[in-house]
């Protein structure tokens, strides 16, 4: 790619598609939309107010905020004014915030809604030197150090600033720092991981390479943009030249999807297992013809999909088949996500080969992918020309991937991170030479495809020495309609156990039909009858699984792991040895007999 830097890719394409719509977002309940033109106006109008602000080039600025299209102008105002954006997840709490803001050294930030604001006030009353922008005209603001965005961007004479501008843009050189994004900490606090210009354009040329997107497509942005995998598949949006729209509820993702039939976007694999879980469950509750219907019309799917995804001739008897159950099913399923899609895609967690398979015989293609915060983030990816289920596909272009000691996949590229920020000695650990260790457990197939099937730190060996990846159990089991998280247990135990997280609101529904009666919801997880139920759903899941692997014993929690409470991190991600301090004595109870 023939640019230096982020911004000058975003400039072009400001002028190649100036009155094509290039985002949408929604005020007083109607969608709005911006052309590039405007887009454009609007981040050059932010630049001249952080450069008149005081924003020097090399400055890191936060971005605290759900996605929003002012997160976006803010991130390629950043840019433009040489500035380097700082992502905060904005589920963080005011310690997680804190601790990124003072470890950045972060002086200006911008802000969503009040939740958000509440914590950086408090934040800026214990000492911490800030100025804020907020981007929710409601919120009652403390203006000795925090302006609105529509009254911050209002610039008199920002023509005034284009020399200044194109100069900082001149300067920034393809391995300078573009964005500094902090990990989810899992396991300890977290590392802000330096990304460079040279980062961003790998990823956009090997998404390129691969996947058909044009100035005719739009895509839904409801994944965090703090996280990496949605930040670029956003730079890839603008790079073609088509429309993102954004969600900052990610709770009303369905409906959205059904709105504004986005034909592609990027998804966490739970998005997909639970409409899987939906349609699951109520095939356990159809009659035997509907039961029927719906097993012919994936049988008959996976028969076209596969011929013609294969470019083999359809007979003339399949696509009569394929018409019928088509209009009585398998549309019905597509219209759940808005319609037909050129493909979806899965990243950031495992997703189970029998979704995929289910999606692809209802006609539409996930393809996943593996990444990492460290590797930009996509290492290697199924694409729709290549794709094998149960796999995260072959490592992209520009990248090598080796497995090294313990299975441990290792990469190396123009993918890398340039390290993590103010943390030598953890760069030098994750880094053997060029090749980075990722401490995720890995193998190639006979046909060069990758799978994941742990991580090293998370691996469970059990007192009578198997090596057990808890994901996979996780995985398999957690798909479930009825089961919203799980946690699976057993390290130098001497079978595996596990705290289950329960739908709640599938649950209860379930407990209704059942006319079980309970006071409170601590009272319906204890309840004999749900128990029991927990029990079979559990070995419904776990076919797959080595009987070594199984759930032996489980306990249903009244409460979800939360970010608060110190159960998951702002990526949702597992903090295991937060749960297993916490519950302790629960997890003890599950062994206690054994263990003696």
């Amino acid at each position: 790619m023939n640019y230096e830097n982020i911004g000058q890719m975003i400039m072009e394409k400001i002028e190649d598609y100036s009155n094509n719509t290039a985002l949408r977002f929604k005020k007083d309940d109607t969608w709005q939309p911006l052309t590039y033109a405007e887009f454009g106006k609007k981040i050059n109008q932010l630049t001249c107010a952080l450069i008149q602000a005081g924003v020097k080039r090399g400055d890191n600025v936060a971005i605290y905020s759900a996605n929003r299209y002012e997160w976006a102008v803010s991130d390629f105002a950043c840019i433009f004014a040489g500035a380097v954006s700082v992502p905060i997840y904005a589920t963080s709490t005011k310690e997680q915030a804190e601790f990124i803001i003072k470890d950045a050294g972060i002086k200006f930030i911008f802000i969503g809604d009040e939740v958000q604001y509440k914590n950086i006030e408090a934040i800026k009353s214990e000492g911490t030197g800030l100025e804020a922008v907020t981007y929710d005209p409601k919120i009652e603001i403390d203006k000795s150090f925090t302006t609105n965005f529509d009254e911050f961007i209002t610039i008199d004479n920002c023509e005034s600033f284009d020399s200044e501008i194109k100069e900082r843009l001149s300067k920034i050189q393809k391995d300078d720092t573009t964005t500094i994004i902090y990990t989810s900490g899992t396991t300890g606090d977290p590392k802000g991981v330096m990304l460079t210009h040279t980062n961003l354009f790998h990823q956009l040329a090997a998404v390129d390479a691969d996947f058909d997107v044009s100035n005719k497509d739009s895509s839904l942005c409801f994944l965090p943009l703090s996280h990496v995998y949605e930040r670029m598949w956003s730079y890839y949006v603008y790079y073609k030249g088509a429309t993102h729209t954004y969600l900052e509820d990610p709770r009303k993702v369905i409906e959205t999807m059904q709105e504004i039939k986005p034909t592609a976007l990027v998804s966490v694999p739970r998005l997909y297992e639970k409409i899987y879980a939906a349609v699951m469950n109520s095939q356990e509750e159809a009659s035997s013809i509907k039961k029927k219907l719906f097993q012919n019309a994936i049988a008959v799917g996976h028969d076209y999909y596969t011929k013609t995804r294969k470019n083999e001739t359809v007979s003339t008897g399949l696509k009569a088949k394929h018409k019928l159950y088509d209009k009585l099913v398998l549309s019905k399923i597509r219209k759940v996500v808005g319609g037909d899609k050129n493909f979806f895609s899965a990243g950031g967690a495992p997703l189970e080969k029998e979704i995929e398979q289910f999606f692809f015989d209802c006609g539409l293609l996930i393809c996943q992918g593996y990444g990492l915060t460290e590797t930009s983030p996509m290492v290697s990816a199924n694409t729709p020309l290549s794709f094998k289920f149960g796999t995260v596909g072959k490592p992209v272009p520009g990248c090598e991937v080796r497995i090294g000691e313990n299975g441990e996949v290792q990469v190396k590229g123009p993918l890398v991170m340039k390290g993590y920020y103010n943390n030598p000695k953890a760069t030098a650990e994750v880094m053997d030479g060029e090749w980075f260790k990722t401490g995720d457990v890995g193998e190639f197939d006979d046909e060069g495809y990758l799978r994941i099937t742990g991580r090293i730190k998370e691996i469970i060996i059990t007192s009578g020495g198997k090596n057990i990846a808890p994901l996979r159990i996780e995985t398999l089991v957690g798909k479930d309609f009825f089961i919203e998280q799980i946690i699976a247990i057993g390290d130098k135990r001497n079978f595996i156990s596990a705290l289950v997280v329960p739908s709640f609101e599938g649950l209860e529904s379930w407990a209704k039909k059942k006319e079980i009666l309970y006071h409170s919801i601590e009272d319906l997880v204890n309840h004999p009858a749900v128990i029991s139920f927990y029990e079979k759903r559990i070995e419904l899941q776990s076919k797959l699984l080595a009987q070594y692997e199984t759930i032996k014993k489980f306990k249903l929690l009244h409460k979800p792991f939360t970010i608060e409470e110190g159960g998951i991190t702002p990526t949702l991600k597992l903090k295991r040895d937060q749960i297993h301090k916490k519950f302790k004595d629960l997890i003890d109870s599950m062994y206690h007999k054994h263990d003696k």
